[in-house]
């Protein structure tokens, strides 16, 4: 499958300058907030007073990944996301304890759904053809890219549009943080889109060769061995993959998951990170993939991302390994086209 085009709005000006920074940034406060850009490019002015943020940001995502690959209109249309839209979730259920649970308006609970993303980027396009949402927690996002896989594969349909998007709110940082969620890790939150097609197109960025998921592994054994699996399964080997790029976010405990498959698999090769970036949230891996695929559209691994090792010369398949909580592992693998 050939990613055509890719929209990102992140903590970084990715929505204006469509590239990484040459330095990582110094970030003085825990919670990451996107750096949102002119909506009034994609979006009428009279809509945007009744948007919540999320909804912009993934309405500009989407706008964005279309305009690179020149496209008006996609074929489906599949997200990801595990909060929703809290801001206008937060709304109906404060005006409901206010209220006393009477003389409530409609707009913010309908609003409210996890799929009213989607469904307002449809809206925007006029685009009827196959619509769903995936609220997956920390799959979200890998489930919205199987389907899109499999959706391609039928045959019915030559491109798709893609992506994930969660936000961030006074409420849910505030209860997030009473688990002690943000104590090594950077609170974040973004919206990345991609059109994916089965032919490749003037603009095309790179090839996403395959997706899998684990859930709950026993062990660094287990996930180590997952990984060969899922590189065997694309006819790829450890020696093949030119960059690894993992989730780290600073987190001991979480972070030595990838400590292990870094040493045990792919001790001779450089490794990149992204969270430092993006900050932590279930669906940061969108920030990830798109990320992994302008490193290989570039052929050039910035300073600013990379972990350990030397950036190599060339660039032609990229691993990307992350997991939310411990609990939701993901590969994504990714080439040059």
């Amino acid at each position: 499958m050939y990613i055509n085009g890719t929209g990102c709005v992140s903590p970084l000006e990715t929505a204006i300058e469509g590239r990484l920074p040459s330095a990582a940034p110094l970030y003085d406060n825990i919670r990451l907030k996107a750096a949102e850009p002119d909506y009034k490019q994609w979006i009428d002015i009279k809509m945007i007073r009744r948007m919540s943020r999320v909804i912009k940001m993934g309405v500009a995502a989407a706008q964005l990944s279309l305009q690179e690959a020149g496209i008006s209109k996609p074929e489906g249309i599949i997200t990801g996301t595990a909060y929703g839209c809290l801001d206008d979730t937060g709304v109906f259920l404060t005006k409901m304890v206010n209220q006393n649970e009477e003389m409530l308006t409609p707009t913010a609970f309908i609003q409210s759904t996890h799929n009213t993303v989607a469904g307002q980027i449809a809206l925007l396009l006029e685009c009827h053809a196959y619509n769903n949402t995936f609220v997956h927690k920390g799959f979200s996002f890998e489930h919205a890219l199987i389907d899109s896989i499999m959706q391609l594969r039928e045959g019915k349909i030559s491109n798709i549009l893609a992506g994930a998007m969660d936000e961030l709110t006074n409420h849910s940082f505030n209860i997030l943080s009473r688990f002690n969620l943000f104590k090594h890790a950077h609170a974040g939150e973004g919206a990345a889109c991609f059109v994916l097609s089965t032919k490749q197109g003037p603009n095309a960025i790179a090839k996403l060769k395959g997706v899998s998921v684990l859930y709950k592994p026993d062990s660094f054994e287990e996930v180590a061995a997952d990984i060969v699996g899922f590189l065997a399964a694309h006819n790829c080997s450890q020696e093949d993959v030119d960059l690894v790029i993992t989730g780290r976010n600073g987190d001991p405990a979480g972070d030595a998951w990838y400590e292990h498959v870094e040493n045990k698999l792919f001790s001779e090769l450089p490794v990149a990170h992204f969270k430092h970036l993006c900050g932590e949230y279930p669906t940061a891996n969108a920030f990830g993939t798109w990320m992994a695929s302008r490193i290989i559209a570039s052929q050039e691994v910035s300073p600013a991302v990379l972990f350990k090792g030397n950036a190599p010369s060339s660039i032609k398949k990229v691993l990307l390994y992350n997991h939310h909580d411990a609990t939701h592992h993901s590969m994504i693998l990714l080439s040059i086209c």
